[in-house]
């Protein structure tokens, strides 16, 4: 059975698109309220679907195998992605390797960086100081299950008002 890391999750119906999760990020890593350098970024998606988005903890994550410095290393248990910055160059390969966005170049160091969930802090501040709770760490497994039921529920409702 494959292990399938928590993440991230954003719930599209809560989310403002206010920014805050990028500036705490910010703050919590770097001590600066600058939303250039957090782990989480605010994706608009026409005309009003709001979304934070940051790094899925991906098994065999394509990041990792794409750095050909060796820089990215996975832990193994919790799926969180390390970059050793004395190997990074910043060359990119593994922001073009990630599906989904989630990696960035420091402005400042030109080294990536990438959610690490504040694992030094227990539990991610993004998710923490969310005014909408609209982020939660969660599995893809998780995640699925609650969509499941979400279209069922849905679906049946139709049913019944439809008769």
């Amino acid at each position: 059975m494959v292990t399938q890391f928590q993440h991230i999750v954003c719930d599209p119906t809560k989310c403002v698109g206010c920014g805050y999760c990028e500036l705490i990020c910010a703050m919590t890593k770097h001590q600066v309220f600058d939303p250039s350098l957090s782990r989480i970024r605010n994706v608009r998606i026409e005309p009003i679907v709001m979304l934070s988005v940051s790094c899925r903890m991906c098994n065999d994550a394509p990041c990792v195998l794409a750095c050909p410095r060796n820089a990215l290393t996975q832990d193994p248990e919790k799926g969180i992605i390390r970059v050793d910055e004395d190997k990074c160059d910043g060359c990119g390969w593994c922001i073009e390797a990630c599906d989904f966005g989630a990696i960035v170049l420091n402005p400042n160091t030109k080294r990536v960086e990438m959610c690490d969930l504040c694992a030094d802090l227990g539990e991610p501040q993004c998710v923490l100081y969310c005014e909408k709770d609209a982020l939660s760490l969660s599995a893809p497994e998780v995640v699925a299950q609650k969509t499941r039921r979400e279209v069922v529920s849905k679906l049946l409702q139709e049913l019944v008002s439809g008769s």
